[in-house]
């Protein structure tokens, strides 16, 4: 029987966090929407909640979009985190997920515990395909933490949902 140490040295787990509300006030291309005050505002909300769950991150990594590094830096921050971990890969400016899976699986196993900051429908999809609750959308600057019990990123498949943080829910509090 495997220990609890040995077991959790298998698992993987991935945290997406959608990028912020953006701005359609400027006449820019996709990729270079910026966030609006209340996207700026939900990735310090969404980031500081939860860095207080105290999850250790192997990796950071961000859609190349304006919106999505943005977020990120604001959540990199909250959290505590060096702006110089963070990874930018073009196979995060996904709408359908298929290009996340796939960076997803040729992860360095070394890696255990990995932050992506991309975009929808990528991680509504993901979240539904991979997680184990379903989400009717993953909302600007939401958060889905899911665990796999595999070894090796390549073997990713149905996981479960550990954690869920929307700015909705946090603003009620």
């Amino acid at each position: 029987m495997a220990t609890l140490a040995h077991k959790l040295k298998r698992m993987k787990e991935v945290i997406f966090m959608r990028h912020g509300k953006s701005s359609w006030e400027y006449n820019v291309g996709d990729q270079d929407r910026p966030l609006n005050p209340r996207g700026i505002g939900d990735a310090h909300l969404v980031g500081s909640e939860f860095a207080s769950l105290g999850i250790p991150l192997d990796a950071i990594y961000s859609s190349p979009a304006n919106r999505a590094l943005h977020t990120c830096m604001i959540a990199v921050k909250e959290m505590g985190q060096a702006l110089g971990n963070v990874r930018i890969e073009d196979q995060l400016y996904d709408f359908s997920g298929e290009k996340v899976l796939s960076f997803l699986k040729g992860l360095n196993n070394k890696s255990t515990t990995v932050m992506v900051f991309g975009h929808n429908h990528a991680f509504t999809h993901l979240a539904n395909t991979l997680g184990s609750k379903k989400l009717d959308n993953v909302p600007t600057s939401g958060l889905v933490h899911l665990r796999f019990e595999v070894t090796h990123w390549g073997d990713l498949r149905k996981g479960e949902t550990k954690n869920i943080i929307f700015p909705k829910q946090l603003k009620s509090l």
